[in-house]
């Protein structure tokens, strides 16, 4: 907004702290208009992504130790201290910008474990959070094809098998780890068979196993 050097700054916070509004209201409206410049018609694609915003004070109390993401890699784990924001972002290529923009319109806060049991409150992780914000997104625009991109986080199966058995899917492309572990579905049940019901059949490859074999195609 231009207002960073505002010495009375503040005044501008109040109308997001003592205003009485619906931020959910607000991200429907928000969602409408991005929709309606940039995204009239055809497949919506949008992004799912968490950032931290490190903030530290007697009055953060929802904040947690979550992995680092810009400090880390695949070798070296960095955790941080502060909130957990989730949010999802329309993915639409800005024509003066001659690029593919994430324009943020719903984002949630995603409180720590600690925190929702001093409140006593249910703990809900980050793909619930997820979930939930998807169905939403689904219930406001209706039929529209919606293909979400998010990272490894939520290669979750509980969270894909709740937004693909939506009435109206909700398809997700997401990443899996190279040493996941994968398998066939699982076979037929014959009749009278004793015992539970296999869940998964045999055990697939590794990915990394079958990118380094030479006879994959």
């Amino acid at each position: 907004m231009g207002l960073a050097d505002e010495p009375q700054f503040q005044r501008y916070h109040r109308v997001l702290n003592r205003a009485v509004w619906s931020s959910r209201q607000a991200s429907r409206i928000l969602l409408s208009s991005l929709v309606t410049t940039f995204a009239a018609d055809g497949v919506m694609v949008m992004g799912l992504d968490d950032t931290i915003e490190r903030r530290w004070g007697k009055r953060i109390a929802a904040r947690g130790i979550c992995r680092d993401p810009v400090r880390s890699s695949h070798e070296h784990f960095v955790k941080t201290s502060g909130l957990c924001w989730l949010s999802v972002m329309l993915l639409v290529p800005i024509p003066w910008a001659q690029r593919v923009w994430a324009l943020p319109f719903l984002t949630v806060l995603a409180p720590s474990e600690r925190y929702n049991q001093t409140q006593g409150r249910r703990y809900k992780a980050l793909t619930d959070w997820a979930r939930q914000m998807l169905v939403q997104v689904r219930r406001w625009l209706g039929n529209r094809p919606i293909v979400v991109v998010a990272d490894s986080s939520f290669a979750a199966l509980d969270f894909l098998a709740s937004v693909s058995h939506l009435p109206n899917p909700v398809h997700v492309v997401t990443r899996l780890r190279l040493d996941a572990a994968l398998y066939q579905p699982a076979p037929p049940r014959d009749a009278h068979t004793i015992g539970r019901p296999r869940k998964v059949g045999q055990r697939l490859a590794t990915l990394k196993t079958q990118l380094n074999d030479s006879t994959t195609r």
